[in-house]
């Protein structure tokens, strides 16, 4: 704490240490040798409902320290990191760890003084600080690309429950002065630091659990065989094998620790929203075929079943919609009276991952319009007034009346732009630019309306997006960040009344991302996320008065492994007990991908195929997943038994079951051009790409058919230039495979000058990824476009 604020009230406190002293009928001794455990957790409580268990020699140390400590003020110092002051703590919230830095170098023991303003009362007790236990670790989420947390040395005392409830008692909305004092056990007559904080306890109850999910970071470039036969490599935020580490659970800030409610999802799931009751919840859940537009809905219950009649998809068919146009369903909500949900469609997104688990995955929304489902009639509908595909429109959510939709707009534009410079870290600059505004639209049954910017979240330069309402229908919690949306490093929470007007940015943000917030049924409180501690993210709360003023923020402790990350915390209004498991039959299915992917990366072909065969003979009904199966198998015969004939026989299975499943075809045209049937080939990409024009792999096999066919009316130079650069634009020519081919072609035109340079950027992400004998091929073929040889005089594999 300052010394000239304890110098400030020193006159008062002195007056009270005397009035202490003589209550405790102790006289102040000069010195005094203690043995290490002579105090820990000794407490004095004055004019307070708390027992006291400090003996006599341990009250007259605390009465020399308290004289010392407020006689002499040239003591050092001491930096009270958490919590911060006027930090507003619910009433029900466990304890906090205080944490401090003690700079005296001396200091080996601590007395922890807590005084009320609301009453004459106090609380001293005696502490060794021992270090903070060492980190909770996962050892299932440890990878190359992440490291362990850091151990935190900061000295630390956490008041037992007892204690703890004295002070919430006592603080009520008059706060709890902390102060601590760090001494020497050797001489214990002579304060060494000082430092304070103030805290406060809200009358105000949370109210209600959070939901949230608990996630790995381990992102890891995953260069894909057997079951995706061909598709090159692709940095992965988590690999696919590892989605059932994934868990999702329930916290009540009364208890120490949250529950698992649901694991072990052998697909993705990911944003969730609930019914202002807590009877609905709402999930992005991908379904077969890896339809990432399947959303559950269903109804919350002590012991919930997600069934594949519970599903819907936001990829459904409409003639408005682009033709092959597959879209994710981004950020979806579910109506207060859980009978709507709104969300993007048909969207574009700009999403770059990294392999570094601080910031491991940039995401955002360039194109998309809003479309709404009815439960009640099973229909979806665009929502007129936020469906101009001039704009981007995204994050919608609803007023707490559910007349009106809060959404983020921005003027649309691609993606990626030409020859984009592949971002190296988050909020590089390199980043497709885009700034969103909040706007403000009824709902109308469904029929739309116009929409009206609001004002303090709308035309100010900057990036405002991810709203909240407060269930009170008095303020919105948005974000504001330089670019995007999502997890960015610089995004910082702001608050605005309902009807617009003067935004302010809150209290409670910390120094590094903030967001995912979520507000509390009785609006009193806000959850969010944040990496300011840890980049393995954690979960904050912050106290919301009735005029918008908010207080620093308070941590959730123990919500997860400290090598895991907490993300998408919302509050449900129901009680703790009333959600106990989740179960997701739903998805079943999806094990047997999981279980022959894993025994296709370790090379166990045959059994890869058997667990295929037993997923078609035991999943009679989902005739997607029957055709994805077949697919898979296809794509496993041609690599491992070399039979093209039986492969295709598969593939054509899968497409007579879906005529729409677009990998099928993707499939069919490596076997038929591996049989040199390149013709009936591209034909086959051109309907993989009708279906999934967004797949820049069979659009990359288009380009590799034309530039190498021997078949002069196949070959086609200028063709397969202009299909290889359409490829590397979609996948942010971030992929050597692809690069190759774009090389290739280049030399093909006489172009060496962009072949060697093409390559050269094809042979740095190789070697970067570790991929050996992908960057020996590169070099052989940059050492030909030196010589102004083209690639058709290679006589090495070309992908």
């Amino acid at each position: 704490m300052n010394k000239r604020l304890i110098t400030g009230i020193s006159i008062v406190i002195i007056i009270a240490v005397a009035i202490i002293a003589f209550k405790l009928g102790l006289k102040p001794e000069t010195s005094s040798n203690l043995d290490d455990d002579a105090f820990e957790g000794a407490i004095v409580a004055l004019n307070i409902d708390l027992k006291t268990t400090a003996d006599k020699n341990q009250r007259e140390m605390i009465d020399v320290l308290v004289n010392s400590g407020h006689a002499d003020g040239t003591y050092s110092d001491l930096e009270i990191e958490y919590p911060v002051d006027e930090s507003v703590f619910p009433p029900e919230m466990v304890a906090p760890a205080f944490l401090w830095k003690d700079p005296s170098g001396e200091a080996d023991a601590w007395l922890i003084d807590v005084a009320f303003e609301s009453e004459s009362g106090r609380i001293y007790q005696l502490t060794d600080s021992k270090l903070l236990p060492p980190p909770k670790i996962d050892r299932d989420c440890i990878s190359d690309s992440n490291e362990l947390p850091v151990q935190n040395y900061a000295k630390n005392w956490t008041p037992d429950p007892s204690v703890w409830t004295a002070i919430k008692k006592n603080s009520l909305e008059k706060p709890a002065i902390v102060s601590i004092y760090g001494f020497n056990r050797n001489d214990p007559d002579k304060v060494l630091s000082s430092g304070q904080v103030r805290i406060t306890t809200s009358r105000d109850p949370v109210g209600a659990p959070i939901f949230y999910r608990d996630v790995p970071l381990m992102p890891t470039e995953v260069e894909a065989t057997g079951l995706n036969s061909l598709r090159g490599s692709t940095i992965q935020p988590l690999p696919k094998g590892a989605l059932p580490l994934i868990a999702w659970r329930l916290r009540d800030i009364s208890r120490p620790e949250s529950r698992v409610v649901l694991k072990d999802m052998p697909s993705c799931a990911n944003c969730h929203s609930f019914s202002s009751d807590g009877g609905k919840l709402g999930m992005d859940i991908d379904g077969s075929q890896d339809d990432k537009g399947a959303y559950a809905i269903t109804s919350v219950s002590k012991n919930m079943v997600i069934d594949r009649t519970d599903l819907i998809s936001w990829n459904f068919s409409s003639k408005e919609k682009p033709k092959g146009k597959k879209t994710i369903g981004f950020l979806s909500r579910i109506s207060p009276d859980g009978k709507h949900v709104m969300s993007t469609v048909n969207e574009s997104v700009f999403v770059v991952n990294y392999l570094n688990y601080e910031f491991l995955q940039v995401f955002y929304p360039t194109r998309g319009i809003l479309a709404h489902y009815s439960q009640e009639t099973g229909k979806f509908k665009f929502f007129p007034g936020a469906d101009d595909p001039d704009y981007v429109h995204c994050d919608p959510v609803w007023t707490p009346d559910g007349k009106n939709i809060i959404f983020a707009r921005a003027k649309a534009k691609n993606r990626y732009k030409e020859k984009q410079v592949r971002p190296e870290f988050a909020n590089a600059p390199d980043e497709t630019q885009i700034q969103y505004d909040l706007y403000r639209i009824p709902f109308n049954n469904g029929k739309g309306g116009i929409p009206e910017p609001v004002e303090g979240a709308s035309n100010n330069g900057i990036s405002n997006n991810f709203p909240k309402v407060s269930p009170d229908g008095r303020f919105i919690v948005f974000v504001k960040c330089r670019n995007g949306q999502l997890m960015r490093p610089d995004s910082r929470l702001w608050i605005v009344p309902i009807e617009g007007g003067e935004a302010r940015e809150m209290t409670c943000n910390t120094t590094l991302m903030n967001s995912w917030h979520s507000f509390s049924p009785n609006s009193r409180w806000l959850v969010f996320s944040s990496k300011a501690n840890t980049y393995y993210t954690q979960m904050f709360l912050t106290h919301i008065d009735e005029n918008g003023n908010d207080s620093p923020p308070i941590l959730i402790p123990n919500s997860t492994a400290d090598n895991r990350a907490v993300n998408i915390p919302e509050f449900v209004n129901i009680r703790y007990d009333d959600m106990m498991t989740i179960t997701v039959p739903a998805v079943s299915h999806h094990r047997y991908v999981l279980q022959a992917s894993a025994l296709v990366k370790n090379r166990r072909f045959d059994e890869a195929i058997e667990v295929l065969q037993k997923a078609l003979k035991d999943e009679k009904e989902d005739m997607k997943f029957r055709s994805q199966i077949y697919s898979n198998l296809g794509g496993l015969v041609f690599r491992v038994e070399k039979n093209p004939e039986k492969a295709l026989g598969l593939i054509n299975e899968s497409i007579r079951i879906d005529p729409e499943y677009s990998q099928a075809y993707f499939t069919r045209g490596i076997i038929l051009e591996s049989m040199g049937k390149d013709n009936d080939a591209i034909q086959t990409y051109k309907e993989s790409l009708e279906l999934d024009p967004q797949n820049f792999w069979a659009i990359n096999r288009l380009a590799h058919a034309h530039l190498l066919s021997e078949d002069d009316q196949v070959r086609n130079t200028g063709e397969a230039l202009r299909l290889a650069k359409q490829a590397n634009e979609l996948s942010s020519y971030r992929e050597p495979a692809l690069l190759e081919i774009l090389a290739g072609a280049y030399s093909e035109k006489g172009d060496f000058t962009h072949a060697v340079d093409t390559a050269n950027s094809a042979l740095e992400i190789a070697r970067n990824a570790g991929r050996n004998q992908q960057a020996a091929r590169i070099v052989k073929e940059i050492e030909l476009y030196r010589q102004k040889i083209p690639i058709t005089s290679l006589d090495i594999p070309v992908p």
